[in-house]
């Protein structure tokens, strides 16, 4: 397949998008932007993302995502809590960096999950991909319990999920969906320079 025929099988699932990926989509784009600005609307517009993915999910087999987004909508509702604490005090939860413990844990916690996310979906699921499905999705649950806490490697295993999922998503034919975890790579990119340099200026 050249560069022609792939952008045309692009193109073709782009118009091909259904209003309920369409409507998930902008929230999802409207939601990182949010974080990135450490702005507290980052969970209402993704509680309204993570919703519709549930069902997208279910639909596409992607038995792992739907779970991560049920996940989602769990610790968005955490998170808005903990993002309001003593909003507007010196003792507001500010962004901070992980320590070695952080990272063990971090790690122990997305290898763990993606071996049981593997083993339930390969045991009692038709998933056609539980190896990449729960790959991507211990690296969501990683990254999102992190960002509850808002540290700043957050946005590391949000890089490693959207990577995962853009071709996920593809192979399911959700071609609006893929292009916005492409939005969403770069996004977490910027995400991530921009938490460091809040960090360093709070310090």
């Amino acid at each position: 397949m050249n560069i022609n025929e792939v952008w045309q099988h692009f193109l073709d699932g782009l118009f091909a998008t259904g209003w309920i990926e369409f409507v998930a989509v902008i929230f999802g784009i409207i939601s990182v932007l949010y974080s990135r600005a450490e702005n507290i609307l980052v969970y209402p517009t993704g509680l309204i993302n993570t919703t519709l993915y549930i069902y997208l999910s279910i639909v596409a087999g992607l038995y792992a995502e739907a779970s991560v987004n049920t996940y989602y909508t769990v610790m968005s509702i955490i998170g808005w809590v903990m993002w309001s604490r003593k909003s507007g005090t010196s003792d507001r939860l500010k962004i901070t960096g992980s320590s070695t413990k952080d990272w063990r844990n971090a790690m122990l916690f997305f290898a763990s999950s993606w071996v049981i996310l593997w083993a339930v979906l390969s045991k009692f699921t038709d998933s056609t991909v539980p190896i990449a499905d729960g790959f991507a999705s211990a690296a969501a649950y990683t990254g999102m319990w992190l960002m509850t806490r808002k540290k700043v490697e957050n946005w590391i295993w949000w890089i490693i999920t959207n990577l995962a999922s853009i071709p996920l998503y593809y192979s399911k034919g959700f071609t609006f969906t893929s292009f916005q975890y492409l939005v969403f790579l770069v996004l977490a990119i910027m995400g991530y320079v921009e938490w460091r340099k809040k960090m360093r200026n709070e310090q």
